[in-house]
């Protein structure tokens, strides 16, 4: 499994265009072959804060959608909110079990 997060910030007056642009491409991305999960967090403490959660089945499922229109749409419309530089943090990580 590959997991990347995403953290980024935006103008506080920005954040609920930025959320709207991800709940727009979510479905998309969701459907995307080997996506298993695409979750946006906004932060309690810091009205600037947004955050991404992806988890992919591997890492060319995750370039896939780095290369996907879905992509494209959301960084033209977020990038240019975004008040600082965004961080991605990337892993490889065995999924031990599912508990439901």
């Amino acid at each position: 499994m590959f997991i990347a997060i995403v953290d980024f910030r935006t103008a506080p007056a920005d954040r609920a265009t930025a959320l709207a642009q991800l709940d727009a491409e979510s479905e998309r991305v969701r459907a995307m072959p080997g996506n298993v999960a695409f979750r946006v967090y906004a932060s309690r403490a810091d009205e600037s804060a947004i955050a991404i959660v992806h988890e992919w089945a591997d890492e060319q499922s995750f370039a896939g959608y780095q290369s996907s229109d879905s992509f494209t749409r959301s960084g033209e419309v977020l990038r240019p909110m975004m008040i600082a530089p965004p961080v991605s943090r990337r892993f490889r990580a065995d999924l031990l079990e599912t508990v439901g």
